[in-house]
Formats: structure tokens, C-alpha cells, sequence
């Protein structure tokens, strides 16, 4: 639940560079989630998402299958959560143990201009368990959200951090080009290029 007081998105990621395990996956979402990680903590094995809207958790829960022995992390908006709820069910079916879902909840659009959201005091962390979900928790502290990140984890973990609007746009430390963020991630954890045909069909390329 959106609280009175509460962490920034900064004083979050602290503790999540602090926690973060090396062979970690991260996927983030559009405008802040990614600028302000980028300029933390960047590495080959993130992946910013850039204009891209509500997409973030369903490519880290297609990563979370496809790479079932790294954890992987994905940080998304409470407003990109609303405009894709089809992939909050996806989630609550597939439940890769490996996954860390981090919403944040804001309250508003904070990428778009800082449009409140229809409802920004929505129990996320109910509606996640809902959608089965078992392991989903509202967070309001830092050492909250240490202590919910060190615990064991045998399923998918949902956690919702309780924020401080950021509407001011953090300068990346590099340019957010879709197809070098690609290219980039892709190397990072091996994966086959998939190499199109003009009718159709195409093929994987191993890329070492």
C-alpha cells in the first residue's frame, strides 16, 4: 500500500545492488526504473526496457524459464502492472522459482508526466496472491525489503515497493539504443541469434 512516508527509488536500489546475486538477470521497465539502474549498477546482464510500456514482467518470466538456474529480477511500474494484468496471471500460473518481481508503487505515471493512477492505493501485494502468487508482500522500508530479498526462495517472490514519486528524469550513463540493449543482453547470457528468412521460418545461430 502507497504509505505517508516512504523510500526513494534510489535508497531501493542501494540495498538491491547491495543483495543482488552476481549471476542475476535484471530486467527494467521504462523511464526511471532503468536510467536510475543504469547509472548504479550497469551490466551486460541488464536489460532496459525503453518505450515499452507494461512489457517487462513478461519477458522476465519468459527469461526466468529459459534461464531456470540464474535468479532474475524484474523492476516494473504499478501503472504498466494496470495496463497488462493478462501478464500477473501469466506469472501467478507459471511461478518460475526464480523469479523476483519488484512494484514499484508510486501512485501515478511517473514516465509519462506523473498522471495519477485510477486507484494508487490498490493492495498489489493481495492482488498478486490472488492471482496465485503466494509469496507477494507490500514493502515500506529498506530494511523490510533486505530482509525479503535475503530470505530463501522457493517460488516466484512479489514484492511491492512503497515509493516517493521520481517524475525528474535520471540521465542514463549511456545511450538507451533497443538493438545495441539487445545485442548486449544477448551476448551476456549466450543466447542463439535468431537469424529471419524471407518467407518465413528462420533459424538460431549460436553466437560463441
Amino acid at each position: 500500500m502507497v504509505t505517508a512516508t516512504r523510500p526513494s527509488r534510489f535508497d531501493y536500489y542501494q540495498v538491491l545492488a547491495n543483495v543482488l546475486p552476481k549471476d542475476a538477470l535484471v530486467v527494467t521497465a521504462l523511464g526511471n526504473a532503468s536510467y536510475l539502474w543504469s547509472a548504479m549498477h550497469h551490466v551486460p546482464e541488464n536489460f532496459y526496457f525503453e518505450d515499452a510500456m507494461g512489457l517487462a514482467m513478461p519477458l522476465a518470466l519468459g527469461l526466468a524459464i529459459s534461464q531456470p538456474a540464474r535468479p532474475v529480477v524484474v523492476v516494473e511500474g504499478d501503472g504498466a502492472l494496470m495496463m497488462h494484468m493478462g501478464a500477473l496471471v501469466t506469472v501467478g500460473a507459471v511461478a518460475p522459482p526464480n523469479l523476483t518481481v519488484l512494484l514499484i508503487q508510486n501512485g501515478l505515471h511517473a514516465a509519462s508526466g506523473g498522471q495519477a493512477l485510477t486507484n494508487p492505493n490498490l493492495d498489489l501485494a493481495q492482488l498478486a496472491r490472488s492471482a496465485g502468487i503466494a509469496n507477494a508482500e507490500n514493502v515500506a522500508t529498506t530494511e523490510a525489503f533486505a530482509s525479503a530479498m535475503n530470505r530463501a526462495q522457493a517460488s516466484t517472490r512479489f514484492l511491492v515497493l512503497s515509493i516517493e514519486p521520481d517524475i525528474e528524469v535520471v540521465k542514463p550513463p549511456i545511450a538507451f539504443d533497443p538493438v545495441l540493449a539487445k545485442h548486449r543482453f544477448m551476448s551476456a547470457i549466450a543466447a542463439p541469434r535468431y537469424v529471419p528468412t524471407m518467407f518465413g521460418g528462420g533459424r538460431l545461430e549460436q553466437t560463441c
